[in-house]
């Protein structure tokens, strides 16, 4: 999704309640951030909105980016964030082997996944179809991508074929090496 350097086509600054109303929607959609919320997004704290060329708005305080927002999607966590508080998202892994094609942009595939050195969550805490994961890669410590899954973990594991996560956000990325000075 951000393969190339972005260049900021324009900031403003948010509005309160627009604040309120973006706050309320990152803690509905991923409530393991709720216990940082307040650190994340403090309510005195003025938001900047960032328009990127790819229909997506960047959300940021003082040039600390916090999250994205794709134009039809709910706002996604950037690396940064997702680097800080790392168990506020759920995780799938891949395997050495997927890191190198991860990280130059490819989609992201189930044999990555499944295959040894991926896991997967047990089928009790399985994650399904449109569910945004942070991405971890085996023998590393932080995420290397974040974005919204396309298959459920059990048809991962059942299939183990196909795309898993077509655009993500990921380490070297555009967004990643964006300068908001």
């Amino acid at each position: 999704m951000f393969k190339k350097d972005i260049p900021p086509s324009n900031r403003s600054k948010v509005k309160s309640s627009v604040q309120r109303g973006l706050r309320q929607r990152f803690v509905e959609a991923y409530p393991g951030f709720e216990p940082y919320i307040d650190d994340i997004l403090p309510k005195k704290a003025q938001l900047d909105a960032v328009k990127l060329p790819e229909k997506c708005t960047l959300y940021t305080i003082d040039s600390t980016p916090l999250f994205y927002q794709p134009q039809d999607g709910p706002p996604i966590p950037h690396l940064k964030l997702i680097h800080q508080y790392p168990t506020a998202l759920p995780t799938v892994q891949i395997d050495r082997g997927a890191i190198r094609f991860v990280l130059a942009g490819a989609a992201l595939m189930a044999p990555g996944l499944t295959s040894p050195g991926g896991r997967l969550p047990e089928k009790e805490n399985a994650l399904e179809a449109g569910q945004v994961v942070a991405v971890l890669a085996e023998g590393k410590e932080t995420a290397c991508l974040v974005g919204t899954l396309k298959m459920g973990t059990e048809d991962m594991k059942s299939k183990g074929k196909g795309v898993v996560m077509e655009d993500g956000h990921y380490l070297g990325d555009g967004l990643w090496r964006m300068h908001l000075d």
